[in-house]
């Protein structure tokens, strides 16, 4: 399994606390990564056995689709009153039960119950994962095992599509669900191992137990001066509510980061992450390798984009990386269009696997990588995790729509159309990052609500980042 850069690592400095929450993240999202994408095998032989339909296929998807929306509702609040640990054992706990009893389902209803359940452990890990490893990593390396966890979600769709390959000759679909039970016992049995946050202690006035777990975090770490900066949080945290996202000066800001949030997915990602294999056996590719081996490529490919975005987004900046991924969708649709209306023959399908290829490390560069940056980085901290949740609801409702309908609709209005929609969405997308993302790079979180709050403009005294004005001492810049 992927593990924390080995720079990460290196700067441990001997924290034994700090490896383990290090190899935790990263076992976590490759977990949840392979639990998404493992279904795009398994619908090559499920639809066979139980002699499904095409809306009984889709149902497959849309209850694990289901479930996260569920699961990501209450994930903050379970987290609050339990404890990040435990929920996060819990996550692993709900991936060891329903994965195995996803591989044993006799029939279609106990298939689409369990996955639904596991839908949910998803939508808590969610919510949970990132916040665990922010809340309990070490100052100096959190954003790099935050990028870790987001590196290895698309490492375990990755490996999904391998193993659902490597098992496809005998038809195994109960395996493919099933494997992940035993990363997820074993990542189990680490969490509980773990204390709890010093946030999590600190919010309940645990402060002895947080100042304990700090050292242990990191031993060279002031840790009354992270108590402080946790008090302080708290305290700006107080006072945020619904309301006040939904009227100015913070409308603008929502407006733009839950319509992010839902574009990301209905512009199509999950269609390929889900239905890869079915789309190609629809272009009349056929055999193992094509349908899985090939998909698997490409997610190796999303896994480098991912991590090139992460490198240069504090460099180029956020719109213009986000606006690349984006255009790169644009093009890829229109290869899929061609693909579609001239049929396979000749280099239709190169340009099959290059379209899929380009639309699937086009998202991970641009809106894979970038819309947590936004969704933090837009709101001030009483509203930070408020304005987080309705952009995860929003993008987990777009999920639903994609996993429900995009079969149905594929069957109904053929590729060339249904691609054809996937590019205006597209289009419509670029229009919207291009109208209302703000370019955040270099500025301190603090300037950014000047932007909103100024009805979506800098003000003259922040046109120009703080670490580029004359004489000015640089800023800091904050992790992606």
């Amino acid at each position: 399994m992927k593990q924390a850069p080995p720079a990460a690592v290196s700067r441990f400095r001997g924290s034994r606390l700090g490896l383990l929450i290090a190899v935790s993240a990263a076992a976590i999202g490759v977990i949840y990564g392979y639990d998404t994408g493992v279904v795009a095998g398994a619908l090559l032989f499920v639809p066979r056995q139980f002699h499904l339909s095409t809306s009984e296929t889709s149902s497959i998807a849309t209850s694990v689709a289901v479930g996260m929306i569920a699961g990501a509702l209450v994930a903050s609040r379970v987290a609050d009153a339990i404890g990040r640990k435990r929920a996060m054992v819990a996550i692993a706990a709900g991936y060891v039960a329903f994965a195995a009893l996803s591989g044993a389902a006799t029939n279609l209803y106990l298939l689409d119950v369990w996955r639904f359940f596991l839908g949910v452990t998803i939508g808590l890990s969610v919510v949970t994962a990132p916040v665990f490893i922010a809340e309990c990593s070490p100052p100096r390396i959190r954003g790099a095992l935050i990028v870790s966890y987001q590196v290895a979600t698309v490492a375990g769709i990755m490996s999904a599509y391998f193993i659902d390959y490597g098992l496809a000759t005998v038809g195994a679909w109960r395996w493919m669900f099933a494997l992940s039970a035993v990363p997820a016992a074993a990542v189990g049995l680490l969490l509980l191992r773990l204390p709890d946050t010093p946030r999590w202690y600190a919010m309940k006035g645990r402060w002895d137990d947080a100042a304990q777990t700090l050292r242990r975090i990191d031993p060279d770490l002031d840790v009354d001066a992270e108590l402080a900066d946790i008090r302080a949080a708290l305290r700006a945290e107080r006072g945020g509510s619904i309301a006040e996202m939904l009227r100015p000066p913070y409308l603008r800001a929502t407006l733009f980061v839950v319509g992010l949030g839902f574009l990301i997915q209905i512009t199509g990602i999950n269609a390929i992450i889900y239905f890869t294999p079915l789309i190609f056996a629809k272009l009349g590719l056929t055999g193992n390798v094509s349908l899985l081996l090939v998909p698997g490529l490409i997610q190796a490919a999303a896994l480098l984009a991912t991590v090139a975005a992460l490198r240069i987004v504090d460099r180029v900046g956020r719109r213009i990386v986000l606006l690349s991924g984006i255009a790169a969708m644009i093009i890829a649709n229109a290869l899929l269009i061609a693909v579609f209306a001239a049929g396979l023959g000749g280099g239709s399908s190169v340009l099959a696997f290059l379209g899929v290829l380009l639309f699937t490390c086009g998202f991970d560069f641009g809106f894979g990588a970038l819309v947590w940056v936004y969704a933090s980085e837009s709101f001030p901290a009483r509203l930070r995790t408020t304005g987080a949740s309705a952009m995860l609801t929003a993008d987990l409702v777009g999920n639903l729509l994609i996993a429900q309908f995009f079969l149905s609709v594929l069957g109904a209005m053929g590729g060339v159309w249904t691609f054809t929609l996937f590019l205006a969405l597209a289009a419509v997308s670029f229009g919207y990052v291009w109208w209302l993302a703000p370019e955040t790079k270099g500025r301190p979180l603090e300037s950014i609500r000047q932007y909103w709050e100024n009805g979506g403009r800098w003000p003259d005294d922040a046109a120009t980042p703080p670490d580029t004005r004359r004489g000015a001492r640089p800023a800091q810049r904050h992790a992606a």
